[in-house]
């Protein structure tokens, strides 16, 4: 795919998602990169199934499968499996920086906060489907600093039933910070303050 076509998307389903967690979804990417997704086991959607903008606002929406031997499963808790909160908080997360980069945000996408999170359900093994709805409030691109940002709001639901809500969840979006040489040292081998 072109970077423009990519720029035009209005989903991605799951083997477009992970061509771009691999990085060989855009044939032509920019010079300054743009924002990407993890890679499984980290990456927390099978596809997305909504993006629109308006303006500086916008929406996306994905969806998760939900596998009876994931992960995390495995492991939180050993006798009372439940899908860690924080996946689906870092879910959001993913989700808005790649709403980042589709708006043409070049440079890698960093989660910066959440201004508040509620859970009021809980994600288990023999669950079907996570949605998570991303409502962006805004989308700033910042060129003097070499940035761009995204604020946006969600809700996460289990199966139709809502189970959490985010307000103000940020991402930034830097050049020159992308560390594609690991694991040998480098310029950005080492971690701290991202702009000064």
């Amino acid at each position: 795919m072109k970077y423009a076509d990519y720029l035009k998307s209005t989903s991605l389903d799951k083997t477009q998602i992970l061509a771009l967690a691999y990085g060989n979804l855009v044939e032509d990417v920019p010079e300054g990169g743009f924002a990407s997704l993890p890679a499984p086991p980290m990456l927390m959607f099978d596809r997305i199934t909504e993006i629109s903008h308006q303006g500086n606002r916008g929406r996306i929406v994905a969806e998760q499968d939900v596998v009876v031997d994931a992960w995390f499963f495995h492991c939180h808790f050993r006798n009372d499996p439940v899908q860690p909160g924080c996946l689906g908080v870092d879910a959001v997360w993913q989700l808005i920086g790649l709403y980042a980069g589709l708006r043409g945000a070049q440079g890698s996408g960093r989660a910066l906060g959440v201004g508040a999170v509620e859970f009021s359900g809980q994600i288990r093994p023999y669950n079907k489907v996570v949605r998570y709805e991303v409502d962006i409030r805004r989308f700033a691109d910042l060129p003097a600093s070499n940035s761009a940002v995204a604020i946006g709001s969600a809700r996460v639901l289990v199966d139709g039933e809502a189970i959490y809500t985010l307000t103000d969840a940020k991402v930034g979006v830097f050049r020159n910070i992308r560390y594609p040489d690991y694991p040998y040292p480098s310029e950005n081998s080492v971690g701290g303050v991202m702009q000064r």
